[in-house]
């Protein structure tokens, strides 16, 4: 029976330089609410019987986002790497933002936190949609699943 989503997820920590407390609670809730609920069917894998559900490993190298794909049983099935160039600018807004709202929370008035939170969310957004049609023909996959899948993008591209 088939079941396209993401089982497990994990992140290359070799990757990941540094990150605070803010940013490690936004790595928590994106893997916990990506492997509740997500979409996830790579076309190759799924054509070729290999019907999910799906470990995920991302990393960053080389400006490149590597999202190697293996079955439940943790059997590698494919690699994919995406060029990450068009994401640079949604990927510097969204941690200019997200600094600007983290400030917030401990001094601005709600009015200011919900006005930078929309910002943050279109951000979120566009990238999200960046994402999926990086992805088309790919990965077959949902907004909400890539929105997700965008946050640990960017937990990976964190430098201190």
């Amino acid at each position: 029976m088939a079941d396209p989503r993401i089982a497990h997820i994990e992140l290359d920590d070799a990757t990941i330089i540094w990150r605070n407390a803010d940013i490690e609670q936004e790595r928590r809730i994106a893997i916990f609410d990506l492997i509740e609920d997500n979409t996830f069917k790579p076309v190759r894998s799924f054509e070729a019987g290999h019907e999910g559900p799906y470990h995920l490993r991302l990393s960053v190298a080389d400006g490149r986002l590597a999202l190697d794909i293996a079955d439940e049983t943790g059997s590698h099935l494919e690699s994919l790497i995406l060029g990450l160039a068009r994401f640079r600018r949604p990927i510097r807004e969204y941690f200019a933002i997200c600094d600007s709202y983290y400030q917030a929370i401990r001094k601005a008035s709600a009015q200011e936190i919900e006005t930078i939170d929309m910002a943050r969310r279109g951000v979120h957004n566009q990238a999200a949609e960046l994402l999926v049609e990086r992805l088309e023909g790919k990965v077959d996959t949902d907004f909400d699943t890539a929105r997700r899948l965008f946050t640990l993008i960017c937990v990976l591209h964190i430098r201190g």
